[in-house]
């Protein structure tokens, strides 16, 4: 039994930036159910308009682009404040320890104290602490920021980017390879097929039931190609 138990915790994962490994695969994942949705919707509005390839083609390539843009943007604006919020932060803690180290040392000691330690062994881990490393102790049990670790802003924009590219390569591959009358069915097929698999890859990631996972997002991919596919037969019509 205890053999089954040392084995069973020698394969558990320990690394220390596993939480953040994960976040970054689940943004991947979102980027990518992203990419698939809005190119899909796009593509399938403009087949109900105009069965044309190269129109399928041009307005497919400029969906992708515009959107893999926009995401890795706004990732890029968005980390890059994340970022310099975490660095203010570090930056005053590093003044409050030069100005009172004593304090800031008592302050750690509380911290440990309030999670469950005696008041003795509380400051003999803020002691050892601050004696290896007094700034990374106060970053990470203050502030929760590991100060050798910072976000990196280019790296998720470029995997927003990636991520989006991907995904919307689906919807439009499936939109102009086929033939013109099976374009828009193999198209809703692929990406229903695709969503389902990334609605339970976020379900596994985040720990959530996969079911109402799959659910949620093949049910919302589908009514948004219906809803585009609709207007473009509409406008088709009328123009």
């Amino acid at each position: 039994m205890t053999d089954r138990a040392g084995r069973w915790h020698r394969a558990e994962p320990h690394h220390a930036d596993l939480g953040k490994r994960t976040n970054w695969l689940r943004a991947a994942v979102l980027g990518a159910n992203d990419g698939i949705v809005s190119v899909a919707g796009l593509v399938v509005g403009v087949a109900g308009a105009s069965g044309d390839r190269t129109v399928l083609l041009t307005a497919g390539l400029a969906g992708m682009a515009a959107g893999a843009l926009s995401m890795g943007a706004g990732e890029y604006v968005s980390v890059s404040t994340q970022r310099d919020t975490e660095r203010a932060l570090l930056d005053l803690e590093r003044r409050e320890l030069v100005e009172d180290p004593e304090a800031e040392r008592q302050e750690l000691a509380a911290i440990y104290q309030a999670k469950g330690l005696t008041p003795e062994l509380a400051r003999q881990v803020a002691d050892q602490l601050s004696e290896v490393d007094a700034f990374s102790a106060h970053a990470e049990a203050e502030l929760g920021i590991d100060p050798r670790a910072l976000v990196n802003p280019w790296a998720a924009a470029g995997a927003s980017v990636a991520a989006f590219t991907l995904g919307a390569a689906l919807p439009l591959a499936a939109i102009v390879a086929p033939p013109a009358s099976v374009r828009v069915p193999v198209t809703m097929a692929a990406v229903l097929l695709a969503l389902a698999l990334t609605g339970s890859i976020s379900a596994r990631l985040g720990g959530s039931h996969r079911g109402r996972a799959v659910a949620r997002v093949v049910g919302g991919g589908a009514l948004a190609m219906a809803i585009t596919y609709a207007i473009g037969t509409l406008v088709g019509a009328a123009v």
